[in-house]
């Protein structure tokens, strides 16, 4: 198992905006991509701007084929990336569940 933390800092003031995307994201990676076994967004405690995505894939395959999905497309790297400062991923194997 796949698990991939993202970290967006949000450009000041952009946060409910990100949010509401990923909010659509979300319901569209469930239904339509099997390879994806989790798929969490959380906002953190001590930083107004950063929100982390933690995810849980398949295999290596199932990433490849999150990133390469339309709405992957149209709604991260469309409209949150240019909303973001800064964009962090970190990949890790799942070591005990």
């Amino acid at each position: 198992m796949i698990v991939l933390i993202a970290k967006y800092t949000t450009k000041p003031g952009n946060v409910p905006k990100v949010l509401e995307q990923l909010r659509k994201m979300k319901p569209l990676v469930e239904a339509s991509e099997p390879g994806c076994k989790f798929y969490q967004v959380s906002t953190s405690t001590e930083n107004e701007n950063l929100i982390v995505l933690y995810e849980h894939y398949v295999d290596q395959a199932a990433l490849a084929a999150h990133r390469d999905t339309p709405h992957f497309k149209q709604i991260i790297e469309g409209t949150v990336i240019p909303m973001l400062e800064k964009r962090e991923r970190e990949l890790y194997e799942l070591a005990i569940s």
